[in-house]
């Protein structure tokens, strides 16, 4: 896991390089290259990778992956979304470059990320680009990460269109979830798997999901900055509908536990150390 980290690592290194303007590229890397988890680029990559795949023939639309998620975090530290001065330990992309520049980064990150895909893909066939491409595009917009930003907003302080459960559940698929799917079929679309194999994939993508975001809400309640990175409390403090607040930390906990066994049991046929490191390590911090 941490040597496929440090690949990651000098991949976004490499890939992102800081020309003119400076101001916009320092930007865009400074919270790229934060030190983080590397999760969707690494599940991407383990995913090609144990469905007989080259690692380096996925690695650009890994990073991609990346660049998207990172785009993601800076904008919503932002004052006018979660409003968070710290992100990996660090102070936020807007607290060191500005509000504007902060925005523009993370538009330039989400318009680079496609660019990378198609300039970097060399030993992707033009079939496996475009399919790559619409779901990045599908994901990442309007029908998948936006549409999580935005009812995760609106449903500050109980102002519900649809009932809590509905609301809860689109925000987790949406804001976390489609991530990992994003992730998950790009490997998988890069190793020319088969339609029962990506729709095994993405079911575990999707279960993944759910538990991670229920697992970020458990850890906004019972972590702290040092292990986090990030303030905690914020979503009680701003009244946010997350797993905790509607159900309760035991049933949280609980719902947890039985997406990850449901994860373990997809993925155990495939004997990934990599996929069984991650979950069990996200069940350990939440069990211990």
């Amino acid at each position: 896991m941490k040597e496929l980290i440090n690949v990651i690592d000098n991949a976004l290194d490499k890939y992102l390089q800081i020309e003119y303007p400076e101001d916009i590229f320092k930007a865009m890397k400074y919270t790229l290259m934060l030190p983080g988890k590397r999760l969707r680029p690494v599940m991407c990559i383990e995913t090609a990778r144990i469905l007989g795949c080259d690692i380096e023939k996925v690695m650009p639309a890994a990073c991609a992956i990346e660049m998207l998620h990172v785009q993601s975090l800076i904008h919503d530290d932002l004052p006018c979304m979660d409003n968070d001065d710290f992100r990996r330990g660090k102070p936020s992309n807007h607290k060191v470059f500005g509000e504007a520049n902060a925005v523009l980064a993370g538009d330039a990150l989400l318009t680079y990320a496609p660019q990378l895909i198609i300039e970097k893909s060399t030993d992707l066939t033009s079939e496996q680009i475009v399919k790559i491409l619409h779901e990045y595009t599908k994901f990442a917009g309007a029908y998948g990460l936006i549409a999580g930003q935005v009812v995760d907003i609106e449903s500050e302080g109980g102002k519900l269109v649809k009932s809590a459960k509905e609301t809860l559940d689109f925000i987790h698929l949406n804001k976390t979830a489609v991530l990992f799917r994003l992730a998950i079929k790009i490997g998988a679309i890069a190793a020319d798997a088969d339609k029962y194999t990506i729709e095994e994939f993405d079911n575990f993508a999707t279960k993944f999901g759910l538990a991670f975001q229920i697992y970020d809400d458990i850890m906004d309640e019972i972590s702290s900055f040092e292990e986090l990175g990030k303030t905690v409390g914020k979503d009680k403090a701003s009244d946010k509908l997350t797993y905790v607040s509607l159900y309760g930390l035991k049933t949280a906990k609980n719902k947890f536990n039985c997406l990850i066994q449901e994860c373990c049991d997809i993925i155990d046929k495939y004997d990934s150390k990599i996929f069984n490191d991650i979950l069990s390590r996200l069940a350990a911090r939440i069990n211990s």
